[in-house]
Protein backbone atom coordinates (compact mmCIF):
# COMPACT_ATOMS: atom_id res chain seq x y z
CA UNK A 1 0.00 0.00 0.00
CA UNK A 2 1.06 3.61 -0.50
CA UNK A 3 -0.33 6.43 1.36
CA UNK A 4 -1.23 10.32 0.78
CA UNK A 5 -1.29 12.35 4.38
CA UNK A 6 -1.54 15.06 5.82
CA UNK A 7 0.07 16.49 8.88
CA UNK A 8 -0.72 19.55 11.06
CA UNK A 9 2.34 21.70 12.79
CA UNK A 10 1.53 21.40 16.73
CA UNK A 11 3.98 24.93 16.59
CA UNK A 12 1.66 27.29 14.02
CA UNK A 13 -1.09 24.93 12.56
CA UNK A 14 0.71 24.76 9.15
CA UNK A 15 0.06 21.82 6.95
CA UNK A 16 1.71 19.37 5.08
CA UNK A 17 0.70 16.94 2.74
CA UNK A 18 3.23 14.07 1.37
CA UNK A 19 2.88 10.15 0.42
CA UNK A 20 5.05 7.32 0.96
CA UNK A 21 4.62 3.87 1.07
CA UNK A 22 5.61 3.60 4.94
CA UNK A 23 3.52 5.64 6.83
CA UNK A 24 4.41 4.78 10.15
CA UNK A 25 8.35 5.31 9.45
CA UNK A 26 7.57 8.35 7.25
CA UNK A 27 5.76 10.18 10.27
CA UNK A 28 8.27 9.22 12.73
CA UNK A 29 11.16 10.63 10.37
CA UNK A 30 9.42 13.83 10.18
CA UNK A 31 9.31 14.71 13.94
CA UNK A 32 13.21 13.86 13.68
CA UNK A 33 13.70 16.49 11.58
CA UNK A 34 14.59 14.01 8.83
CA UNK A 35 11.55 15.26 6.44
CA UNK A 36 12.84 18.53 4.97
CA UNK A 37 13.54 21.65 5.44
CA UNK A 38 9.79 22.95 5.71
CA UNK A 39 9.04 19.92 8.54
CA UNK A 40 12.11 20.70 9.98
CA UNK A 41 11.15 24.14 10.64
CA UNK A 42 7.51 23.74 11.88
CA UNK A 43 7.51 20.26 13.46
CA UNK A 44 7.01 18.82 15.56
CA UNK A 45 3.58 17.29 14.05
CA UNK A 46 0.58 15.61 14.43
CA UNK A 47 -1.14 13.20 11.45
CA UNK A 48 -4.41 13.90 11.08
CA UNK A 49 -5.59 12.44 7.70
CA UNK A 50 -4.35 9.57 5.79
CA UNK A 51 -5.85 7.39 2.22
CA UNK A 52 -4.53 4.43 1.37
CA UNK A 53 -3.83 3.64 -2.50
CA UNK A 54 -2.95 -0.20 -4.16
CA UNK A 55 0.07 2.07 -6.42
CA UNK A 56 2.27 4.38 -6.08
CA UNK A 57 1.01 6.66 -8.94
CA UNK A 58 -2.21 7.22 -7.51
CA UNK A 59 -0.74 8.03 -4.25
CA UNK A 60 1.64 10.62 -6.32
CA UNK A 61 -1.17 12.09 -8.11
CA UNK A 62 -3.59 12.38 -4.76
CA UNK A 63 -0.41 14.22 -2.91
CA UNK A 64 0.04 16.77 -6.57
CA UNK A 65 -4.04 17.08 -6.43
CA UNK A 66 -4.31 17.71 -2.44
CA UNK A 67 -1.13 20.65 -2.90
CA UNK A 68 -2.66 22.39 -5.65
CA UNK A 69 -5.50 25.41 -5.12
CA UNK A 70 -8.53 23.35 -5.30
CA UNK A 71 -7.23 20.35 -3.99
CA UNK A 72 -6.31 21.75 -0.94
CA UNK A 73 -10.00 23.39 -0.53
CA UNK A 74 -11.39 19.83 -1.47
CA UNK A 75 -9.23 18.46 2.04
CA UNK A 76 -10.15 21.37 3.94
CA UNK A 77 -13.35 20.49 3.50
CA UNK A 78 -12.76 16.39 4.47
CA UNK A 79 -11.10 18.13 7.56
CA UNK A 80 -13.58 20.71 8.22
CA UNK A 81 -15.45 19.29 11.12
CA UNK A 82 -11.48 18.70 12.50
CA UNK A 83 -10.62 22.32 11.87
CA UNK A 84 -13.00 24.01 13.21
CA UNK A 85 -12.75 22.71 16.37
CA UNK A 86 -8.58 22.33 16.18
CA UNK A 87 -7.59 25.34 14.44
CA UNK A 88 -7.84 28.42 12.94
CA UNK A 89 -7.40 27.35 9.03
CA UNK A 90 -10.59 27.42 8.60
Amino acid sequence: MFYTYCLESQKNKKLYIGYTENLKRRFQEHNNKQGGEFTEKNGPWKLIFYEGHINEHDAREMEKFYKSGYGRDVLKDKLKNYLKINSEIV
